[in-house]
Protein backbone atom coordinates (compact mmCIF):
# COMPACT_ATOMS: atom_id res chain seq x y z
CA UNK A 1 0.00 0.00 0.00
CA UNK A 2 1.31 3.42 -0.86
CA UNK A 3 2.02 5.76 2.04
CA UNK A 4 2.58 8.78 -0.19
CA UNK A 5 0.54 11.87 0.70
CA UNK A 6 0.34 13.93 -2.45
CA UNK A 7 -0.89 17.48 -2.46
CA UNK A 8 -4.42 17.85 -3.75
CA UNK A 9 -5.95 20.50 -5.97
CA UNK A 10 -9.49 20.70 -7.24
CA UNK A 11 -9.77 20.60 -11.07
CA UNK A 12 -10.11 24.11 -12.45
CA UNK A 13 -13.61 25.16 -13.59
CA UNK A 14 -14.42 26.36 -17.09
CA UNK A 15 -13.84 30.13 -17.39
CA UNK A 16 -16.02 30.35 -20.52
CA UNK A 17 -19.06 28.98 -18.67
CA UNK A 18 -18.42 31.49 -15.88
CA UNK A 19 -18.26 34.38 -18.36
CA UNK A 20 -21.42 33.20 -20.15
CA UNK A 21 -23.50 33.01 -16.95
CA UNK A 22 -22.16 36.36 -15.75
CA UNK A 23 -23.34 38.04 -18.96
CA UNK A 24 -26.49 36.09 -19.85
CA UNK A 25 -27.56 34.46 -16.61
CA UNK A 26 -30.05 31.64 -17.16
CA UNK A 27 -31.89 33.25 -20.06
CA UNK A 28 -30.23 30.99 -22.64
CA UNK A 29 -31.17 27.88 -20.68
CA UNK A 30 -34.79 28.97 -20.45
CA UNK A 31 -34.98 29.77 -24.16
CA UNK A 32 -33.55 26.33 -24.95
CA UNK A 33 -36.20 24.59 -22.86
CA UNK A 34 -38.86 24.83 -25.57
CA UNK A 35 -36.55 22.93 -27.94
CA UNK A 36 -36.00 20.03 -25.56
CA UNK A 37 -37.79 16.79 -26.32
CA UNK A 38 -38.05 13.74 -24.05
CA UNK A 39 -38.59 10.29 -25.54
CA UNK A 40 -40.85 7.70 -23.82
CA UNK A 41 -37.79 5.87 -22.45
CA UNK A 42 -36.62 9.06 -20.74
CA UNK A 43 -33.82 10.30 -23.04
CA UNK A 44 -33.73 14.06 -23.57
CA UNK A 45 -32.46 15.67 -26.77
CA UNK A 46 -32.62 19.02 -28.58
CA UNK A 47 -35.11 19.34 -31.42
CA UNK A 48 -34.63 22.12 -33.96
CA UNK A 49 -38.13 23.45 -34.74
CA UNK A 50 -37.00 24.78 -38.14
CA UNK A 51 -36.01 21.43 -39.64
CA UNK A 52 -36.53 17.70 -39.20
CA UNK A 53 -32.85 16.86 -39.72
CA UNK A 54 -30.26 19.08 -38.03
CA UNK A 55 -27.25 19.94 -40.17
CA UNK A 56 -23.96 21.75 -39.61
CA UNK A 57 -24.17 25.37 -40.79
CA UNK A 58 -20.58 25.16 -42.09
CA UNK A 59 -20.43 21.85 -43.98
CA UNK A 60 -24.13 20.87 -44.13
CA UNK A 61 -23.24 17.52 -42.54
CA UNK A 62 -25.72 15.71 -40.34
CA UNK A 63 -23.75 12.69 -39.07
CA UNK A 64 -21.79 12.47 -35.84
CA UNK A 65 -22.06 14.92 -32.96
CA UNK A 66 -23.92 18.18 -33.61
CA UNK A 67 -23.94 21.18 -31.26
CA UNK A 68 -26.56 23.92 -30.79
CA UNK A 69 -25.07 27.36 -30.00
CA UNK A 70 -26.71 29.00 -26.97
CA UNK A 71 -26.10 32.50 -28.37
CA UNK A 72 -27.12 32.38 -32.04
CA UNK A 73 -28.84 28.95 -32.26
CA UNK A 74 -26.61 27.90 -35.16
CA UNK A 75 -25.59 24.25 -35.44
CA UNK A 76 -22.01 23.02 -35.80
CA UNK A 77 -20.51 19.58 -36.14
CA UNK A 78 -17.64 18.47 -33.92
CA UNK A 79 -15.17 19.54 -36.61
CA UNK A 80 -16.50 23.11 -36.81
CA UNK A 81 -17.38 24.04 -33.20
CA UNK A 82 -13.95 25.61 -32.63
CA UNK A 83 -14.19 27.49 -35.95
CA UNK A 84 -17.58 28.87 -34.90
CA UNK A 85 -16.37 30.22 -31.56
CA UNK A 86 -13.28 31.73 -33.21
CA UNK A 87 -15.34 33.54 -35.83
CA UNK A 88 -18.11 34.60 -33.43
CA UNK A 89 -16.61 36.14 -30.31
CA UNK A 90 -18.35 35.02 -27.13
CA UNK A 91 -20.17 32.10 -28.75
CA UNK A 92 -18.41 29.56 -26.52
CA UNK A 93 -21.25 27.53 -25.03
CA UNK A 94 -23.31 24.98 -26.98
CA UNK A 95 -25.51 21.97 -26.29
CA UNK A 96 -25.02 18.45 -27.64
CA UNK A 97 -28.21 17.93 -29.70
CA UNK A 98 -28.40 14.18 -29.22
CA UNK A 99 -27.67 14.07 -25.49
CA UNK A 100 -28.75 17.53 -24.27
CA UNK A 101 -25.36 18.01 -22.60
CA UNK A 102 -23.56 21.31 -22.09
CA UNK A 103 -20.40 21.71 -24.20
CA UNK A 104 -17.67 24.36 -24.29
CA UNK A 105 -16.56 24.94 -27.89
CA UNK A 106 -13.46 26.88 -26.81
CA UNK A 107 -12.26 24.08 -24.53
CA UNK A 108 -13.56 21.31 -26.83
CA UNK A 109 -14.88 19.61 -23.72
CA UNK A 110 -18.09 18.88 -21.85
CA UNK A 111 -18.81 21.08 -18.84
CA UNK A 112 -21.15 20.65 -15.92
CA UNK A 113 -23.62 23.15 -14.50
CA UNK A 114 -26.39 22.16 -12.02
CA UNK A 115 -28.56 25.04 -13.30
CA UNK A 116 -28.50 23.53 -16.78
CA UNK A 117 -29.48 20.12 -15.37
CA UNK A 118 -32.37 21.75 -13.51
CA UNK A 119 -33.60 23.20 -16.79
CA UNK A 120 -33.39 19.83 -18.55
CA UNK A 121 -35.03 17.93 -15.70
CA UNK A 122 -37.89 20.41 -15.22
CA UNK A 123 -38.74 20.04 -18.92
CA UNK A 124 -38.37 16.29 -18.49
CA UNK A 125 -40.86 16.23 -15.62
CA UNK A 126 -43.36 18.28 -17.60
CA UNK A 127 -43.17 15.77 -20.45
CA UNK A 128 -43.53 12.90 -17.98
CA UNK A 129 -46.58 14.49 -16.41
CA UNK A 130 -48.20 15.01 -19.81
CA UNK A 131 -47.39 11.46 -20.86
CA UNK A 132 -48.81 10.05 -17.62
CA UNK A 133 -52.09 11.97 -17.86
CA UNK A 134 -52.47 10.85 -21.45
CA UNK A 135 -51.43 7.23 -21.31
CA UNK A 136 -51.53 6.36 -17.57
CA UNK A 137 -48.31 4.44 -18.05
CA UNK A 138 -45.31 3.89 -15.78
CA UNK A 139 -42.33 6.02 -16.58
CA UNK A 140 -38.98 6.77 -15.11
CA UNK A 141 -36.61 9.63 -15.72
CA UNK A 142 -33.39 9.53 -17.67
CA UNK A 143 -30.23 9.21 -15.66
CA UNK A 144 -28.20 12.34 -15.07
CA UNK A 145 -26.02 13.19 -18.03
CA UNK A 146 -22.32 12.35 -17.74
CA UNK A 147 -20.11 15.41 -17.52
CA UNK A 148 -16.40 15.96 -17.47
CA UNK A 149 -15.92 19.20 -15.57
CA UNK A 150 -17.58 21.45 -13.03
CA UNK A 151 -18.88 24.82 -14.01
CA UNK A 152 -17.37 27.90 -12.40
CA UNK A 153 -18.24 28.51 -8.78
CA UNK A 154 -20.22 25.26 -8.46
CA UNK A 155 -19.49 22.74 -5.73
CA UNK A 156 -20.33 19.09 -6.21
CA UNK A 157 -22.17 19.14 -2.91
CA UNK A 158 -24.73 21.47 -4.49
CA UNK A 159 -26.07 18.43 -6.33
CA UNK A 160 -27.66 17.33 -3.06
CA UNK A 161 -30.07 20.19 -3.61
CA UNK A 162 -30.48 20.01 -7.36
CA UNK A 163 -30.57 16.20 -7.26
CA UNK A 164 -33.86 16.00 -5.40
CA UNK A 165 -35.66 14.69 -8.43
CA UNK A 166 -39.26 13.54 -8.31
CA UNK A 167 -40.03 10.18 -9.92
CA UNK A 168 -43.36 8.80 -11.04
CA UNK A 169 -45.51 7.11 -8.42
CA UNK A 170 -45.36 3.30 -8.55
CA UNK A 171 -48.62 2.21 -10.19
CA UNK A 172 -48.07 -1.35 -9.05
CA UNK A 173 -49.01 -0.18 -5.56
CA UNK A 174 -46.11 -1.72 -3.71
CA UNK A 175 -46.30 -1.14 0.01
CA UNK A 176 -42.53 -1.10 0.60
CA UNK A 177 -39.12 -1.26 -1.02
CA UNK A 178 -35.80 -2.52 0.35
CA UNK A 179 -33.93 -0.32 2.77
CA UNK A 180 -30.67 0.91 1.28
CA UNK A 181 -31.90 1.06 -2.30
CA UNK A 182 -31.04 4.62 -3.31
CA UNK A 183 -29.75 6.22 -6.49
CA UNK A 184 -26.37 7.98 -6.70
CA UNK A 185 -26.04 11.16 -8.72
CA UNK A 186 -23.57 11.26 -11.57
CA UNK A 187 -20.95 13.89 -10.78
CA UNK A 188 -19.38 13.93 -14.24
CA UNK A 189 -18.46 10.60 -15.84
CA UNK A 190 -18.61 8.90 -12.43
CA UNK A 191 -20.77 5.91 -13.36
CA UNK A 192 -17.68 3.75 -12.67
CA UNK A 193 -17.71 5.00 -9.06
CA UNK A 194 -21.46 4.72 -8.55
CA UNK A 195 -21.55 1.15 -9.84
CA UNK A 196 -18.85 0.00 -7.41
CA UNK A 197 -20.36 1.94 -4.50
CA UNK A 198 -23.70 0.20 -5.01
CA UNK A 199 -21.96 -3.18 -4.75
CA UNK A 200 -20.08 -2.14 -1.60
CA UNK A 201 -23.22 -0.69 -0.01
CA UNK A 202 -25.01 -4.02 -0.38
CA UNK A 203 -22.18 -6.34 0.63
CA UNK A 204 -23.58 -7.74 3.92
CA UNK A 205 -20.27 -7.74 5.89
CA UNK A 206 -19.46 -4.17 4.79
CA UNK A 207 -22.96 -2.99 5.63
CA UNK A 208 -22.86 -4.61 9.07
CA UNK A 209 -19.45 -3.09 9.82
CA UNK A 210 -20.33 0.51 9.01
CA UNK A 211 -23.88 0.46 10.36
CA UNK A 212 -22.67 -0.96 13.68
CA UNK A 213 -20.49 2.16 14.12
CA UNK A 214 -17.19 0.31 13.82
CA UNK A 215 -15.82 3.36 12.00
CA UNK A 216 -17.41 6.53 13.33
CA UNK A 217 -16.66 9.58 11.20
CA UNK A 218 -17.59 11.90 14.11
CA UNK A 219 -14.84 10.56 16.34
CA UNK A 220 -12.26 9.58 13.71
CA UNK A 221 -8.87 11.17 14.33
CA UNK A 222 -7.62 10.63 10.80
CA UNK A 223 -9.59 13.55 9.39
CA UNK A 224 -8.02 16.98 9.08
CA UNK A 225 -8.83 20.30 7.51
CA UNK A 226 -6.82 19.46 4.37
CA UNK A 227 -7.07 15.69 4.33
CA UNK A 228 -10.26 13.63 4.15
CA UNK A 229 -10.63 10.09 5.45
CA UNK A 230 -11.91 7.59 2.86
CA UNK A 231 -13.58 5.23 5.42
CA UNK A 232 -15.25 8.26 7.03
CA UNK A 233 -16.77 9.33 3.73
CA UNK A 234 -17.92 5.77 3.02
CA UNK A 235 -19.46 5.69 6.49
CA UNK A 236 -21.33 8.86 5.58
CA UNK A 237 -22.76 7.21 2.46
CA UNK A 238 -23.88 4.16 4.45
CA UNK A 239 -25.61 6.44 6.96
CA UNK A 240 -27.36 8.41 4.22
CA UNK A 241 -28.43 5.36 2.23
CA UNK A 242 -29.63 3.28 5.19
CA UNK A 243 -31.15 6.19 7.09
CA UNK A 244 -34.57 5.50 8.51
CA UNK A 245 -35.67 9.06 7.74
CA UNK A 246 -37.22 8.01 4.45
CA UNK A 247 -35.20 10.32 2.17
CA UNK A 248 -34.95 8.33 -1.07
CA UNK A 249 -33.85 11.18 -3.34
CA UNK A 250 -30.61 10.46 -5.23
CA UNK A 251 -27.54 10.99 -3.08
CA UNK A 252 -24.42 12.83 -4.28
CA UNK A 253 -21.20 11.13 -3.07
CA UNK A 254 -19.16 14.32 -3.63
CA UNK A 255 -17.11 14.16 -0.42
CA UNK A 256 -16.25 10.53 -1.15
CA UNK A 257 -15.06 11.51 -4.64
CA UNK A 258 -12.87 14.26 -3.17
CA UNK A 259 -11.42 11.82 -0.64
CA UNK A 260 -10.67 9.23 -3.33
CA UNK A 261 -8.97 11.89 -5.44
CA UNK A 262 -6.70 12.67 -2.49
CA UNK A 263 -5.77 9.00 -2.22
CA UNK A 264 -5.33 8.56 -6.00
CA UNK A 265 -4.07 11.92 -7.23
CA UNK A 266 -3.13 10.51 -10.65
CA UNK A 267 -6.82 9.72 -11.28
CA UNK A 268 -8.20 13.06 -10.03
CA UNK A 269 -10.19 14.15 -13.08
CA UNK A 270 -13.67 13.95 -14.54
CA UNK A 271 -12.56 11.40 -17.11
CA UNK A 272 -14.16 7.96 -17.18
CA UNK A 273 -12.15 5.42 -15.15
CA UNK A 274 -12.10 1.63 -15.06
CA UNK A 275 -14.51 0.27 -12.43
CA UNK A 276 -12.20 -2.59 -11.48
CA UNK A 277 -9.22 -0.28 -11.04
CA UNK A 278 -11.40 2.01 -8.91
CA UNK A 279 -12.56 -0.93 -6.78
CA UNK A 280 -8.98 -1.99 -5.98
CA UNK A 281 -7.99 1.64 -5.35
CA UNK A 282 -10.83 2.13 -2.85
CA UNK A 283 -9.98 -1.07 -0.95
CA UNK A 284 -6.36 0.07 -0.93
CA UNK A 285 -7.36 3.44 0.54
CA UNK A 286 -9.56 1.91 3.24
CA UNK A 287 -6.81 -0.51 4.24
CA UNK A 288 -4.21 2.26 4.34
CA UNK A 289 -6.34 4.36 6.70
CA UNK A 290 -7.52 1.59 9.00
CA UNK A 291 -4.25 -0.31 9.27
CA UNK A 292 -2.24 2.70 10.42
CA UNK A 293 -3.92 2.61 13.81
CA UNK A 294 -2.91 -1.06 14.13
CA UNK A 295 0.61 -0.57 12.70
CA UNK A 296 -0.06 -3.21 10.04
CA UNK A 297 1.05 -3.50 6.44
CA UNK A 298 -0.65 -4.93 3.39
CA UNK A 299 1.49 -8.06 3.50
CA UNK A 300 0.53 -9.05 7.03
CA UNK A 301 -1.59 -12.15 6.75
CA UNK A 302 -3.68 -11.35 9.80
CA UNK A 303 -4.69 -7.81 8.82
CA UNK A 304 -7.95 -6.99 10.60
CA UNK A 305 -9.00 -4.00 8.50
CA UNK A 306 -12.47 -4.30 7.02
CA UNK A 307 -11.02 -4.60 3.50
CA UNK A 308 -9.10 -7.79 4.26
CA UNK A 309 -11.71 -9.24 6.60
CA UNK A 310 -14.31 -9.08 3.83
CA UNK A 311 -12.48 -9.45 0.50
CA UNK A 312 -9.12 -11.04 1.29
CA UNK A 313 -8.45 -14.56 0.02
CA UNK A 314 -5.33 -16.51 -0.80
CA UNK A 315 -4.13 -18.12 -4.02
CA UNK A 316 -1.79 -21.10 -4.27
CA UNK A 317 0.66 -21.39 -7.16
CA UNK A 318 2.32 -24.75 -7.90
CA UNK A 319 5.24 -24.75 -10.35
CA UNK A 320 6.24 -28.30 -11.34
CA UNK A 321 9.49 -29.26 -13.04
CA UNK A 322 8.67 -31.29 -16.17
CA UNK A 323 11.96 -33.20 -15.88
CA UNK A 324 12.00 -34.49 -12.28
CA UNK A 325 8.50 -33.63 -11.07
CA UNK A 326 9.67 -31.39 -8.20
CA UNK A 327 6.96 -28.89 -7.20
CA UNK A 328 7.58 -25.43 -5.75
CA UNK A 329 4.60 -23.87 -3.97
CA UNK A 330 3.97 -20.19 -3.19
CA UNK A 331 1.00 -18.38 -1.65
CA UNK A 332 -0.23 -14.92 -2.58
CA UNK A 333 -3.02 -12.78 -1.06
CA UNK A 334 -5.79 -11.52 -3.34
CA UNK A 335 -8.71 -9.14 -3.03
CA UNK A 336 -10.38 -10.39 -6.19
CA UNK A 337 -9.84 -12.95 -8.94
CA UNK A 338 -9.42 -11.83 -12.55
CA UNK A 339 -10.63 -14.37 -15.10
CA UNK A 340 -10.00 -14.69 -18.83
CA UNK A 341 -13.04 -15.32 -20.99
CA UNK A 342 -13.14 -18.80 -22.49
CA UNK A 343 -12.55 -17.69 -26.08
CA UNK A 344 -13.33 -21.18 -27.39
CA UNK A 345 -16.95 -20.74 -26.27
CA UNK A 346 -17.59 -17.05 -26.86
CA UNK A 347 -20.84 -15.72 -28.29
CA UNK A 348 -22.06 -12.23 -29.10
CA UNK A 349 -25.68 -13.25 -28.45
CA UNK A 350 -27.45 -12.65 -25.11
CA UNK A 351 -27.55 -15.64 -22.76
CA UNK A 352 -30.78 -17.49 -22.09
CA UNK A 353 -31.41 -19.20 -18.79
CA UNK A 354 -31.20 -22.83 -19.93
CA UNK A 355 -29.00 -22.27 -22.95
CA UNK A 356 -26.60 -25.22 -23.34
CA UNK A 357 -24.99 -23.94 -26.52
CA UNK A 358 -21.35 -22.95 -26.91
CA UNK A 359 -21.70 -19.81 -24.78
CA UNK A 360 -18.81 -19.00 -22.45
CA UNK A 361 -19.63 -19.80 -18.80
CA UNK A 362 -18.26 -18.62 -15.48
CA UNK A 363 -17.50 -22.22 -14.51
CA UNK A 364 -15.54 -22.60 -17.75
CA UNK A 365 -13.56 -19.46 -16.89
CA UNK A 366 -12.80 -20.85 -13.41
CA UNK A 367 -11.74 -24.16 -14.98
CA UNK A 368 -9.43 -22.21 -17.28
CA UNK A 369 -8.04 -20.26 -14.30
CA UNK A 370 -7.14 -23.46 -12.38
CA UNK A 371 -5.99 -25.44 -15.43
CA UNK A 372 -2.27 -26.42 -15.56
CA UNK A 373 -0.39 -24.15 -17.94
CA UNK A 374 2.87 -25.11 -19.63
CA UNK A 375 5.32 -22.25 -19.41
CA UNK A 376 7.14 -21.25 -22.58
CA UNK A 377 10.77 -22.05 -23.31
CA UNK A 378 11.62 -18.40 -22.59
CA UNK A 379 10.12 -18.82 -19.10
CA UNK A 380 12.29 -21.65 -17.80
CA UNK A 381 12.47 -21.59 -14.00
CA UNK A 382 15.28 -22.76 -11.78
CA UNK A 383 14.49 -26.21 -10.34
CA UNK A 384 15.77 -26.65 -6.77
CA UNK A 385 16.05 -30.40 -7.30
CA UNK A 386 17.79 -30.36 -10.71
CA UNK A 387 19.79 -27.24 -9.79
CA UNK A 388 19.31 -25.74 -13.24
CA UNK A 389 16.60 -24.01 -15.33
CA UNK A 390 13.97 -26.45 -16.57
CA UNK A 391 10.75 -26.48 -18.56
CA UNK A 392 7.88 -26.38 -16.10
CA UNK A 393 4.13 -26.10 -15.72
CA UNK A 394 2.16 -23.79 -13.45
CA UNK A 395 -1.23 -24.35 -11.81
CA UNK A 396 -3.25 -21.88 -9.75
CA UNK A 397 -5.82 -22.78 -7.11
CA UNK A 398 -7.65 -21.07 -4.27
CA UNK A 399 -6.30 -21.87 -0.84
CA UNK A 400 -8.56 -19.54 1.14
CA UNK A 401 -11.95 -18.12 0.16
CA UNK A 402 -13.04 -14.65 1.30
CA UNK A 403 -16.41 -13.74 2.80
CA UNK A 404 -17.23 -11.77 -0.35
CA UNK A 405 -15.85 -13.19 -3.58
CA UNK A 406 -15.25 -10.63 -6.33
CA UNK A 407 -14.77 -12.11 -9.81
CA UNK A 408 -13.45 -9.75 -12.49
CA UNK A 409 -13.90 -10.66 -16.16
CA UNK A 410 -11.07 -9.44 -18.39
CA UNK A 411 -13.02 -7.69 -21.14
CA UNK A 412 -10.26 -5.24 -22.10
CA UNK A 413 -7.16 -6.64 -23.76
CA UNK A 414 -4.24 -5.45 -25.85
CA UNK A 415 -4.41 -6.55 -29.48
CA UNK A 416 -0.98 -7.60 -30.73
CA UNK A 417 -2.19 -7.30 -34.33
CA UNK A 418 -3.67 -3.80 -34.17
CA UNK A 419 -1.31 -2.60 -31.42
CA UNK A 420 -4.20 -1.16 -29.43
CA UNK A 421 -6.62 -1.93 -26.61
CA UNK A 422 -9.93 -3.55 -27.50
CA UNK A 423 -13.03 -4.70 -25.68
CA UNK A 424 -14.38 -8.26 -25.78
CA UNK A 425 -18.17 -7.97 -26.16
CA UNK A 426 -18.90 -11.68 -25.76
CA UNK A 427 -21.67 -12.74 -23.41
CA UNK A 428 -21.10 -15.15 -20.55
CA UNK A 429 -23.44 -17.35 -18.55
CA UNK A 430 -23.00 -17.14 -14.79
CA UNK A 431 -24.90 -18.95 -12.00
CA UNK A 432 -26.65 -17.17 -9.15
CA UNK A 433 -25.55 -19.95 -6.77
CA UNK A 434 -21.88 -20.92 -6.95
CA UNK A 435 -20.03 -23.83 -5.34
CA UNK A 436 -16.28 -23.14 -5.24
CA UNK A 437 -15.25 -26.61 -3.98
CA UNK A 438 -13.73 -27.77 -7.33
CA UNK A 439 -11.39 -24.77 -7.39
CA UNK A 440 -9.96 -25.07 -3.88
CA UNK A 441 -6.33 -26.07 -3.49
CA UNK A 442 -7.42 -29.17 -1.54
CA UNK A 443 -9.55 -30.34 -4.48
CA UNK A 444 -6.99 -29.42 -7.15
CA UNK A 445 -4.09 -31.19 -5.41
CA UNK A 446 -6.12 -34.30 -4.58
CA UNK A 447 -7.25 -34.50 -8.18
CA UNK A 448 -3.64 -34.17 -9.33
CA UNK A 449 -2.74 -37.23 -7.29
CA UNK A 450 -5.71 -39.36 -8.36
CA UNK A 451 -8.14 -38.20 -5.64
CA UNK A 452 -6.13 -39.94 -2.93
CA UNK A 453 -7.32 -39.15 0.57
CA UNK A 454 -4.55 -37.56 2.60
CA UNK A 455 -4.14 -34.75 5.06
CA UNK A 456 -3.84 -31.41 3.32
CA UNK A 457 -2.32 -28.32 4.87
CA UNK A 458 -4.78 -25.46 4.94
CA UNK A 459 -7.74 -27.68 4.01
CA UNK A 460 -10.85 -25.51 3.61
CA UNK A 461 -13.27 -28.42 3.48
CA UNK A 462 -14.78 -27.41 6.81
CA UNK A 463 -15.42 -23.84 5.64
CA UNK A 464 -18.34 -22.71 3.53
CA UNK A 465 -17.73 -23.02 -0.19
CA UNK A 466 -21.26 -22.14 -1.34
CA UNK A 467 -21.88 -18.58 -2.48
CA UNK A 468 -24.86 -16.51 -3.64
CA UNK A 469 -24.60 -13.63 -6.06
CA UNK A 470 -25.80 -10.23 -4.83
CA UNK A 471 -24.32 -7.70 -7.29
CA UNK A 472 -23.28 -7.59 -10.95
CA UNK A 473 -21.47 -4.65 -12.54
CA UNK A 474 -21.85 -4.47 -16.30
CA UNK A 475 -20.13 -2.45 -19.00
CA UNK A 476 -21.87 -1.46 -22.21
CA UNK A 477 -20.53 0.45 -25.17
CA UNK A 478 -16.98 0.80 -26.40
CA UNK A 479 -13.66 1.14 -24.63
CA UNK A 480 -13.62 4.92 -25.10
CA UNK A 481 -17.29 5.73 -24.53
CA UNK A 482 -18.79 3.04 -22.33
CA UNK A 483 -21.18 3.06 -19.40
CA UNK A 484 -21.23 1.14 -16.11
CA UNK A 485 -24.29 0.15 -14.12
CA UNK A 486 -25.04 -2.31 -11.33
CA UNK A 487 -27.69 -4.99 -10.88
CA UNK A 488 -28.49 -5.74 -7.22
CA UNK A 489 -30.17 -8.88 -5.96
CA UNK A 490 -32.21 -8.10 -2.84
CA UNK A 491 -34.64 -10.66 -1.42
CA UNK A 492 -34.54 -12.65 -4.70
CA UNK A 493 -35.58 -9.55 -6.68
CA UNK A 494 -33.19 -7.83 -9.10
CA UNK A 495 -32.86 -4.04 -9.28
CA UNK A 496 -31.04 -2.00 -11.90
CA UNK A 497 -28.96 0.87 -10.48
CA UNK A 498 -28.12 3.30 -13.26
CA UNK A 499 -26.61 6.29 -11.45
CA UNK A 500 -29.56 8.22 -9.94
CA UNK A 501 -32.18 5.89 -11.34
CA UNK A 502 -33.37 2.64 -9.80
CA UNK A 503 -35.73 0.22 -11.53
CA UNK A 504 -36.93 -3.31 -10.92
CA UNK A 505 -35.87 -5.81 -13.60
CA UNK A 506 -36.40 -9.46 -14.41
CA UNK A 507 -33.51 -11.89 -13.93
CA UNK A 508 -33.46 -12.47 -17.70
CA UNK A 509 -32.22 -8.89 -18.12
CA UNK A 510 -29.35 -9.61 -15.74
CA UNK A 511 -28.42 -12.86 -17.46
CA UNK A 512 -28.37 -11.10 -20.85
CA UNK A 513 -25.99 -8.37 -19.65
CA UNK A 514 -22.28 -8.12 -20.37
CA UNK A 515 -21.00 -8.81 -16.85
CA UNK A 516 -17.71 -7.17 -15.90
CA UNK A 517 -17.54 -7.73 -12.13
CA UNK A 518 -19.58 -10.18 -10.07
CA UNK A 519 -19.91 -10.19 -6.31
CA UNK A 520 -20.76 -13.39 -4.42
CA UNK A 521 -21.21 -13.71 -0.65
CA UNK A 522 -21.22 -16.80 1.59
CA UNK A 523 -24.62 -18.44 1.32
CA UNK A 524 -25.27 -18.22 5.06
CA UNK A 525 -24.54 -14.49 5.06
CA UNK A 526 -26.77 -13.92 2.03
CA UNK A 527 -29.83 -15.51 3.61
CA UNK A 528 -29.14 -13.88 6.97
CA UNK A 529 -28.98 -10.53 5.20
CA UNK A 530 -32.43 -11.23 3.72
CA UNK A 531 -33.83 -11.65 7.23
CA UNK A 532 -32.11 -8.53 8.56
CA UNK A 533 -33.33 -6.14 5.83
CA UNK A 534 -36.32 -4.07 6.86
CA UNK A 535 -38.61 -2.05 4.60
CA UNK A 536 -39.67 1.55 4.45
CA UNK A 537 -43.33 2.37 3.69
CA UNK A 538 -44.11 4.24 0.51
CA UNK A 539 -46.47 7.18 0.80
CA UNK A 540 -50.05 6.35 -0.14
CA UNK A 541 -50.96 9.88 -1.17
CA UNK A 542 -52.45 10.25 -4.65
CA UNK A 543 -50.35 13.11 -6.02
CA UNK A 544 -48.72 12.56 -9.41
CA UNK A 545 -45.18 12.71 -8.10
CA UNK A 546 -43.39 11.59 -4.97
CA UNK A 547 -40.02 12.65 -3.59
CA UNK A 548 -38.93 9.06 -3.94
CA UNK A 549 -36.11 7.88 -6.15
CA UNK A 550 -35.62 4.20 -6.63
CA UNK A 551 -39.11 3.11 -5.61
CA UNK A 552 -39.99 0.31 -7.96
Amino acid sequence: MSTRKPSYTNPRPCKHLSAYKLKHGLSGYKSLQKCLKTTPNGRTSVENPGTKISRCSSCNGYQGRLYFCLICSSISCSGHTLLHTQSEIGHDLAVDIERAELYCCACSDQVYDPDFDKTVMSKHMLDLSYSTNRNSADSIGERLCERKRLGSGVELADLNKSGQLALMRDHRAKSCYPLGLRGLNNLGNTCFMNSVLQALLHAPPMRNYFLSDRHNRRTCRKRSANRLCLPCELDGIFSAVYSGGGDRTPYSPAQFLYSWWQHSENLASYEQQDAHEFFISVLDGIHERESKARNQTRDSGDCQCITHRVFSGQLRSDVTCMTCGFTSTTYDPCLDISLDLDTNHCSNKPVKRNDNSSTSTLLGCLDLFTKPEKLGTDQKLFCQNCQEPRDSSKQLSIRKLPLVLCLHIKRFEHSLVRKMMRKIDSYMHFPFSLDMTPYLSSSIVRNRFGNRIFAFEGDDSDNSTEFEIFAVITHSGTLDSGHYLTYLRIKEQWYKCDNAWISEVDERVVRASQCYMMFYVHKTLYYKAKEDLSCLPVSTRKEAFHRVAGCC
